[in-house]
């Protein structure tokens, strides 16, 4: 049975208004971080960005401290903090996990996927072989999820799982990343919900990924199909066209139901020769917010390591990123 479900829903409870958090970066996400850090009753919060005007409002209004000008500049004046939460523009965030690593902290979370290469999460991995560093997937932390994770488990285990990755490509904002992003955005954004599945059936021990067709600023395709067998034994396949309609979504069977997490923060399932979805209930420490994001922040501040293996380490965020070069066909050049 999943050992975190109900410590997720209860992460509310807990005391953190001693610990001391750090957040780098200045985008629409680190108001999430900061609404989520308010909400567990973090008191001592600093943040770095390079201008602070999306965020120096909020900052204002929940007391934290912004300091503006880059992590480069002014992270070697930072004292140790209890945890570091790095979300930096992402070809930044390697660099800026690096410099907090030099300057002492310990503890820290980065943005997912970490990089879009994994040469470099596991180069970084080298180089926090005594801190603890890991990879900010939220959806792998959603109560829901380990709701579901749970609910298999009673089932005796998943025998087979779908999944879809289409994106919403009109909704893309191509103005906020480098070109770079976008080549590899099968890492950089389809990879949050390929890693759900990932995380229920485990890694592919085979798999058979296709790539059709392509866009101007995705050369490698914009349909992917692909099957396999994980490493559990549980046979799968996937679907995802970028050119049509549809969103993300995982679909796991058992032998006594199916259950689909779509949209990915709720729960439903249809029972065996029945056909009917019906929505599971499942609680959650803060259900007005962003989910994800304040569940990862307990799990760094809460001082049991086991509670950490929830999320991904480097390493791991390596193989999934080498999981999705398969996927989408990526090569050194792409």
């Amino acid at each position: 049975m999943s050992k975190f479900y109900e410590w997720l829903t209860k992460i509310g409870s807990l005391n953190f208004d001693n610990k001391s958090v750090l957040v780098i970066g200045g985008s629409d996400l680190v108001n999430q971080y900061l609404l989520a850090l308010s909400k567990l009753n973090v008191k001592d919060i600093t943040v770095i960005a390079e201008t602070g005007k999306k965020i120096n409002e909020f900052c204002k209004e929940i007391g934290a401290k912004l300091y503006t000008g880059g992590f480069e500049e002014n992270l070697a004046k930072m004292n140790k903090m209890d945890l570091v939460i790095v979300a930096p523009p992402l070809p930044l965030t390697i660099s800026a996990t690096k410099l907090a690593l030099e300057k002492g902290q310990t503890n820290i979370l980065i943005e997912k996927p970490g990089s879009i290469y994994p040469n470099e999460l596991l180069s970084l991995s080298e180089k926090a072989k005594s801190q603890t560093v890991k990879v900010a997937y939220n959806r792998l932390v959603y109560p829901n999820f380990h709701k579901l994770k749970e609910l298999v488990e009673k089932e005796g285990g998943i025998t087979s799982s779908r999944f879809t990755f289409t994106e919403r490509v009109s909704k893309i904002n191509f103005e906020k990343d480098e070109p770079e992003v976008y080549r590899r955005w099968g890492i950089s954004n389809s990879l949050h919900v390929i890693t759900m599945a990932i995380e229920l059936i485990g890694m592919p021990h085979e798999i058979y990924p296709y790539q059709y067709r392509s866009l101007d600023w995705h050369k490698v395709g914009s349909i992917f199909v692909g099957t396999g067998i994980s490493e559990k034994k549980i046979p799968f396949s996937y679907h995802a066209d970028w050119g049509s309609g549809g969103r993300w979504g995982v679909e796991v069977n058992t032998r006594e139901n199916s259950y689909q997490l779509i949209p990915l923060e709720e729960i439903y399932s249809s029972k065996k020769d029945t056909g009917t979805w019906n929505k599971i209930p499942f609680e959650s420490a803060f259900p007005d917010i962003k989910q994800g994001i304040a569940e990862e922040i307990a799990i760094m501040l809460n001082p049991d390591d086991n509670k950490k293996s929830m999320l991904p380490s480097l390493e791991t965020a390596a193989e999934y990123v080498k999981l999705g070069e398969k996927i989408f066909g990526y090569t050194q050049n792409v």
